[in-house]
């Protein structure tokens, strides 16, 4: 279950928005998603549970405006609460009003004005509460902590019908809790594009244009990222590819090619010489031993690149072309 919670000054507003269809749809397009999508999109809101108040939209508003009234202090007088449930779950209506009184009661409202609206255009079920932060009394509901006790009613509520966990934001999480992995789609989408481009490609500019030409932005600079189509940023670290394993990959990539290459040519070569019955015995033995020679290079190499291929891996390993250390220059007057 997921929550979301804010607060607002127009009462108006956030009625006509929990009480009205989508005022962008025209009533064809409408329809023709209700038909295709199966959801209702004409109509979309009905009212679970009217809580001390009344009526359409015009009508409530103006008994928001009296209740809040009684307090002078404070500008924002409308709390909207919301609640999503996971893809394939389904509450009855009766357990969805219950969901929104104790929704109301976490949030010290139950006792205020409100309203408790089914969206039915959506496939996941969710609910809409509209309340008063005023009460009768003129005292006012609090909304501190506000993420963090809508993140405690979610865990309660999943608890409580049976439904799918999902996890808190990290912040609200117990240290304990914080250390435990967390399954994520973007992340988990991002490492397999990230190695499809690097099983593809040899080279920084090929990858990078591999990575642009599965929707994302590459930006590179002592590290590097990927910014994707709903512009979410993440670092290459986060998924286990840092700016330099994916170069230490891309130059193994180039060493593999190169070697087969060498080894194509030899082969070749040694095929000409055979057809002009000028390859002796000992040049035969020679020969396959070089072949060898090279297929165990190419299995070591292409070994590394599976091993680092595996996000989790990470290695003391060094191309010895990227580690080679300058010679020290000697100093004048030091003995040879």
């Amino acid at each position: 279950m997921i929550g979301h919670v804010s607060i607002g000054a127009s009462i108006y507003h956030l009625l006509s928005y929990v009480l009205e269809d989508k005022k962008e749809l025209s009533e064809e397009k409408k329809l023709g998603l209700a038909a295709g999508e199966h959801l209702q999109h004409r109509e979309r809101a009905e009212v679970l549970e009217y809580n001390k108040c009344f009526g359409n939209k015009y009508e409530l508003t103006e008994q928001f405006k009296d209740v809040s009234r009684l307090s002078k202090r404070i500008e924002k007088t409308m709390l909207h609460l919301s609640l999503r449930l996971a893809p394939g779950e389904e509450l009855s209506k009766t357990q969805l009003t219950d969901v929104g009184r104790t929704c109301a009661e976490a949030f010290g409202v139950a006792d205020h004005q409100y309203i408790c609206v089914l969206h039915k255009d959506t496939k996941e079920q969710h609910i809409h509460i509209a309340a008063n932060r005023v009460g009768f009394d003129g005292k006012v509901a609090t909304d501190s902590n506000s993420y963090k006790r809508m993140a405690e009613l979610c865990r309660k509520l999943e608890k409580q019908y049976g439904l799918q966990e999902v996890l808190s934001p990290r912040k609200f999480l117990s240290a304990k809790d914080r250390q435990l992995p967390r399954h994520d789609s973007r992340k988990e989408k991002l490492k397999a594009d990230i190695q499809q481009a690097l099983k593809q490609t040899s080279s920084y500019p090929a990858f990078e244009n591999h990575m642009e030409g599965l929707g994302y932005r590459v930006l590179k600079g002592r590290g590097i990222s990927f910014v994707d189509d709903k512009k979410v940023k993440f670092k290459g670290s986060e998924v286990g590819f840092s700016l330099a394993k994916i170069e230490k990959i891309l130059s193994l990539q180039q060493q593999l090619e190169a070697k087969r290459a060498s080894r194509k040519n030899e082969s070749l070569n040694i095929s000409t010489i055979g057809a002009n019955n000028n390859f002796k015995q000992g040049n035969s033995q020679q020969f396959n031993n070089h072949k060898t020679s090279f297929e165990v290079v190419e299995k070591q190499i292409a070994g590394l690149i599976g091993q680092l291929m595996n996000p989790e891996y990470t290695s003391d390993y060094r191309d010895s072309e990227l580690t080679r250390q300058p010679k020290k220059k000697r100093r004048p007057g030091m003995k040879h």
